[in-house]
């Protein structure tokens, strides 16, 4: 915190120096005078943060009343900022100037982006979305509690788009404004990188600006973000942090810079134009701390700069020998002034914006190829085995348009081992055109130049190639290579994350782990489908008393009533899944029909001793957990899964090498997805489930838990906002994700209504002591209020937001129905026969919202009360019998399971102890279902799919399939 705290300071420090692009687009006279004005207006609303502004931010609502009680406040605001400017003497001490500047302006009436705000106050029509946007849309730093001083998105929605209403702002409204401002727009960068329209990149940045999670956004704001998926919004969340660590770096160096007195307006002008680290790196590297200087500004010192700028200006004027100084190191012959002048003009064609535009789409357009080799070291320093593994990259060239991500992390980490030496090639034909360009339009003569002069002139152009703008492009080529690879490689591991995450439950069962091992043993856990643990084991299978340990695991077995076997996928799984096969086909745990399952055992070992474990399985031997673990993961993964770091599930590639920063913030997001849309009972689930709820966190949970131990359950909803820490922002992004099954609420009143003979006074009593407690009133509700707030609503049960339900009960009178016939099949049939007479469109227009917040009511009112959107997955693979990788031949068409994905080719288990590979090449569109083809053409793992044998490779164990088809 103290570092981003000294970034916070520099950036402040630097405040008017920011704001020179802004007006980059208004004739040069002007550009200084506007530079400064913002900074008034950008700490104008935070002076009266009054409770007024909480009114409009409580709850969004589609009444018109709210956009104009919000506008007078506005103005209201706007009217004191007018009178309280002696306030901002503490903030800077040059007020004066700004306020008469400031007056000035109102009185011409300018229409810059400034002024926009001013004008709303003196007007008294309702403003255009775009005026509110450009006027308030900011971060408000100060704040202490964000849930109470949020950014204005959610007022926006309020007045102009009632429920999230779509909205295509005008091109003008895109210019969000940032905390730091560059030479370039941040909504138009993010588009082209992004390749998503500039109105949804906008509505995107607002959403963020307003701490708005992904998984709401996905599910309660389609009709903003156009329907993206959950993976195009993490993309463009990355891309926009990226953007904006580039923006904060590049103003931070430019603070450094001015304080050592190097600043001028060439170079501040090429650091605002730098969209990357790199670009930023090669436009400061010579005025860094520490440097010894340039070749180039050495010979600035000299005093040649004039030189070379009249070599370009005017060359018929240009002597150099009256530049000669025999006495001076570096001035004292001709060709001294000579290499001199070439310095300075090599430095200024690889500062140049629109020289390196030029060479930049030059290389995507011509033949650049990036090439590794085998590294000439010794022996000693290298392990050989390494070497072994680069065995495809020591002869590699490709063309950097054609490599693929997965050979680009393999060519870095085989650099990094110091295997492999790596170059970008770029060929001689660019360098020849890229110098014929700029001898002949960029960097041309004004005037007629003597053969000499041009000689320097060409030279200058091959130093700049050679020794600066070469060494630029292939640092940004290599860097934006490995930054895609890195994010597809991170965005891979996140789909096969979600696809394990998200596999279908199997409820109802009595399960027995197993944990295999041989030495010591293989553990046993039997848990109920309530997922309790019922009996914990060791049977030794593996060291000569497996027929005495068969009937222990019978008896076990039959006493419990278990039929389904889980097996981890560790060290002696293919001998225990051999010993449990065998025994099925003997028929020998008559009368049952006892069945199998392999299951992926990655991470159970770790959490097995977790302070997570130990409190949850307090006493329990850890590597008897662990065979908890493993047969939890198929009663139902997602919540398993959610208590072991995502990085330790093992379904991605190259975790290692990639950002640990990037993968760690993807995962949690998947993690939270997944988490959200299947949704949680608040009054039965765990407190590490409910970390993972959009809007909470560890903190929350676990006031979240303590309530409802102290309380009771949770009875509705609204009981939510008395947990402690959570504010209204907090709960509008979770409560949509939260459920409240009425069937158990239903069972609890009774129980209370037996016991104390009344329901309403117990329950009174115990909500009022909390309202006494929590918020220190001197006397208690009313009764009849906290009656309200206490009854169950059937819609907490459903996916439908709070914000909605008023829309759901106009729906549901509309369509004649009732909240408790919610899920039940005549809902349904309501539903339908209304929707086949008005259609989706008119009703939405009707009930004022959009067709979006529509269809999730009707998703919420028409599902079954143990709805669960995993059923659509695949469930476990369950078996009997067992084949061997000797049985198998090339052309046997079998069915597998998919275990990995990477971005090479499909892991898939087909039963043999060893996985086969689908080599990418082999995955085509036409062979994906229709109801299975995504983004990308990547299986997830758990899907079901038909394969043939290629290739079997009995010494190196490895089998090579092709892809028929998805089940």
């Amino acid at each position: 915190s103290s570092a981003s705290e000294e970034d916070d300071k520099e950036d402040s420090a630097w405040e008017p120096q920011k704001k020179v692009p802004r007006s980059r687009k208004q004739p040069p006279p002007k550009e200084s005078k506007p530079k400064r004005m913002p900074r008034v207006k950008k700490n104008a609303p935070q002076i009266s943060d009054g409770s007024e502004v909480v009114v409009v931010k409580e709850e969004l609502s589609s009444s018109v009343a709210i956009a104009d009680t919000a506008l007078e406040d506005r103005k209201n605001k706007l009217d004191t900022v007018q009178t309280l400017k002696t306030a901002k003497t503490k903030q800077k001490c040059a007020v004066q100037p700004h306020t008469v500047r400031r007056t000035k302006k109102l009185k011409v009436e300018e229409t810059s982006k400034a002024s926009n705000l001013e004008g709303e106050s003196n007007s008294s029509e309702t403003p255009s979305t775009s005026t509110v946007w450009g006027g308030t849309c900011k971060k408000e730093e100060n704040d202490d509690d964000f849930t109470f001083g949020q950014s204005p998105l959610k007022k926006i929605k309020t007045e102009t788009c009632p429920q999230g209403q779509p909205v295509k702002f005008p091109a003008n409204a895109n210019n969000i404004k940032e905390e730091v401002e560059m030479n370039w727009d941040m909504v138009q960068v993010l588009s082209e990188r992004t390749n998503i329209e500039p109105w949804v990149c906008a509505n995107i940045i607002r959403l963020f600006n307003d701490d708005n999670t992904i998984p709401f956004i996905i599910r309660y704001r389609k009709e903003l973000i156009n329907n993206l998926d959950a993976d195009s919004l993490r993309e463009v969340q990355q891309t926009l942090e990226e953007l904006r660590a580039v923006a904060k770096k590049v103003h931070s160096t430019i603070q450094k810079i001015k304080k050592e007195g190097k600043m001028s307006e060439c170079l501040l002008k090429a650091m605002l134009n730098c969209k990357t680290f790199e670009e930023l790196e090669h436009v400061s590297a010579p005025y860094k701390t520490g440097s010894k200087g340039t070749k180039a500004q050495r010979a600035r010192q000299l005093g040649l700069e004039g030189a070379a700028r009249a070599l370009l200006e005017k060359p018929g004027e240009l002597s150099l020998l009256s530049y000669i100084r025999p006495d001076v190191k570096g001035l004292s012959t001709l060709q001294d002034i000579e290499i001199g002048v070439q310095h300075i003009l090599a430095d200024m064609i690889a500062k140049d914006k629109d020289t390196l535009d030029f060479i930049r789409n030059l290389c995507q357009k011509r033949h650049v190829c990036i090439q590794s080799s085998l590294a000439k070291v010794s022996s000693k320093k290298v392990n050989e085995k390494d070497v072994d593994k680069f065995l495809l990259y020591q002869h590699f060239s490709c063309n950097i348009r054609n490599i693929h991500h997965h050979q680009i992390l393999a060519i870095n980490r085989g650099e990094n081992l110091k295997v492999l030496t790596v170059k970008v090639n770029i060929s001689d034909g660019v360098k020849d055109e890229f110098c014929r360009w700029c001898i002949q339009n960029r960097w041309r003569p004004r005037s007629f130049a003597r053969p000499e002069l041009m000689k320097i002139l060409y030279n200058s152009l091959n130093d700049s190639f050679k020794r600066l703008i070469y060494p630029l492009l292939c640092r940004e080529l290599r860097a934006k290579l490995t930054s895609d690879a890195e994010k597809e490689s991170v965005m891979m591991f996140g789909r096969n994350l979600r696809q394990l995450l998200l596999t279908s439950p199997v409820p109802g069962r009595t399960l027995m782990g197993v944990d295999p091992g041989y030495k010591h043993g293989c553990k046993l856990a039997i848990i109920s489908p309530t997922s309790q643990i019922l009996h914990t084991d060791v049977v030794y299978l593996h060291c000569g008393q497996g027929f005495r340990e068969a009937e222990k695991i019978k008896t076990l077995l039959l006493n419990f009533n278990c039929s389904t076997v889980v097996i981890g996928n560790g060290t002696a799984c293919r001998e225990t899944e051999a010993y449990f096969a065998d025994l099925i086909m003997k028929n020998y745990f008559a009368p049952l029909d006892v069945v199998y399952c392999i299951v992926s055992e990655a991470g159970a070992s770790i959490y097995s001793v977790s302070p997570e474990a130990n409190k949850e399985m307090p006493g329990l031997d850890p590597n008897l957990r662990s065979a908890v673990s493993i047969a939890r993961r198929v009663q139902d993964p997602l919540a398993e899964l959610v208590k072991i770091e995502p990085k330790h599930i093992g379904v991605g590639m190259y975790q290692h090498d990639v950002s640990q920063t990037l993968l760690k913030a993807t995962l949690d997001s998947v993690v939270e997805e997944c988490v959200s849309f299947v949704g949680v009972d608040i009054n039965i689930c765990s407190e590490v489930l409910l970390r993972h709820i959009a809007g909470l966190n560890a903190n929350r949970a676990k006031n979240i838990i303590e309530w409802r131990e102290k309380n009771g359950p949770f009875i509705n909803r609204e009981q939510l906002k008395k947990v402690k820490g959570l504010g209204p922002k907090s709960f509008q992004q979770c409560a949509g994700f939260i459920r409240i099954n009425q069937d158990y609420i239903r069972t609890f009143c009774s129980q209370q209504t037996e016991t104390s003979g009344q329901i309403q006074g117990v329950a009174v009593t115990s909500s009022a002591d909390v309202e006494v407690t929590n918020e220190k009133q001197g006397k208690k509700k009313s009764k009849t209020a906290v009656n309200v707030l206490l009854k169950p609503n059937p819609l907490d049960q459903t996916c439908i937001h709070p914000e909605s339900y008023d829309i759901a009960m106009r729906f549901l009178s509309s369509i004649g129905g009732t909240l408790y016939e919610i899920g039940k099949p005549e809902m349904q049939q309501k539903i339908n026969s209304f929707l086949e007479k008005e259609g989706m469109e008119k009703i939405a227009e009707r009930l004022q919202t959009t067709v979006h917040t529509l269809q999730v009511i009707i998703d919420g009112l028409s599902q079954p009360e143990s709805f669960d959107f995993r059923t659509d997955f695949d469930k476990p693979d369950f078996k009997r019998s067992i084949v061997c990788l000797e049985d198998l031949q090339v052309g046997t068409v079998l069915t597998g399971k998919v275990e990995n994905a990477t971005l090479f080719g499909i892991f898939v288990d087909i039963g043999v102890g060893k996985s086969g590979l689908i080599p990418i090449r082999n995955v085509t569109e036409a062979k994906l279902s229709k109801t299975k083809k995504r983004r990308s053409l990547g299986l997830g793992p758990g899907e079901r799919v038909e394969v043939q044998v290629l290739n079997i490779d009995i010494p190196r164990s490895r089998i090579t399939l092709d892809l028929i088809r998805v089940l």
